[in-house]
């Protein structure tokens, strides 16, 4: 398939402390591209001052309207753009949620209300993420033994390499057989 011909779209949501050409984030786009989504990121600075719950609202305040010009476009988001759930949730999306704010209620509580398949990517020396609750609300899911919410390792930095082509394969794996099968 040429990437002309596709009438797949993925939007992107960075998370609050940089934009989505970095990190995992860029990986993703870059398997969705690869599969033919036109991408549309979007581009953010995240307000100061208020407590991370209340920054939910102001996150799908952003994502609605560039959702909206997209037929049933994937979400893939990392750590605050996963309050994009809630845009997901109410439009029957898929996802991809890298470091998802799963300990924070409006998260959770967005993804519990998804009716389209998502996958969840953590680590467990993540503070927000919390592999019980991930093994409930999906099957798709990548959790990484000791990985932080940047999905780093402590060690050598080929690990955390490492890492990255293990996030990089769950979402290529995702994309080719749950949401573009």
């Amino acid at each position: 398939m040429s990437y002309g011909e596709s009438n797949r779209h993925a939007v992107i949501v960075p998370g609050g402390m940089y934009g989505p050409m970095a990190g995992p984030l860029a990986y993703a786009s870059e398997a969705a591209h690869r599969r033919g989504a036109g991408l549309e990121r979007i581009w953010w600075t995240p307000p100061e001052g208020c407590a991370l719950e209340e920054k939910s609202f102001w996150v799908c305040e952003q994502v609605t309207p560039v959702v909206e010009k997209h037929p049933a476009p994937l979400l893939i988001g990392k750590s605050l753009g996963s309050f994009g759930a809630a845009v997901a949730a109410d439009r029957g999306l898929p996802a991809v949620w890298l470091t998802p704010l799963l300990t924070v209620a409006a998260c959770a509580d967005a993804l519990r209300r998804a009716t389209e398949p998502f996958l969840l990517v953590g680590g467990t020396a993540d503070a927000f993420w919390d592999g019980a609750l991930a093994r409930e609300l999906t099957p798709h899911l990548l959790e990484v033994d000791g990985a932080d919410h940047g999905m780093q390792l402590p060690g050598p930095l080929y690990k955390t390499a490492e890492v990255l082509g293990q996030v990089t394969t769950a979402i290529e794996a995702f994309l080719d057989n749950v949401v573009w099968h």
